[in-house]
């Protein structure tokens, strides 16, 4: 967790292959699951946010992928496999 902002950029790009300044928010966690730090480009800059928990763990999804509302149930220390959605109608378009 001694990375600032040009440093895991790097990180993202380099070792993830990854454009930083796409505007995709990347999640970076200690070994012990208790720290995070999330990268954003915001267009005119970086912002970089940091939490230390005091007890307890993050709990990351398997796939590496995140929505914004799991980003909330992960700062919020809800467990994401635990919540279930009603099913809901959504209308797709297909397109030819």
């Amino acid at each position: 967790m001694r990375k600032g902002i040009d440093s895991l950029a790097g990180v993202v790009s380099n070792e993830l292959g990854k454009n930083p300044l796409t505007g995709d928010l990347f999640i970076f966690t200690n070994r012990r699951k208790n720290q995070l730090k999330m990268l954003h480009w915001q267009g005119d800059g970086y912002a970089l946010f940091y939490k230390r928990l005091e007890r307890g763990t993050y709990e990351l999804p398997v796939n590496n992928q995140i929505t914004c509302e799991q980003v909330l149930f992960l700062l919020q220390g809800v467990v994401i496999k635990s919540v279930k959605k009603h099913r809901r109608y959504s209308h797709h378009f297909v397109s030819n």
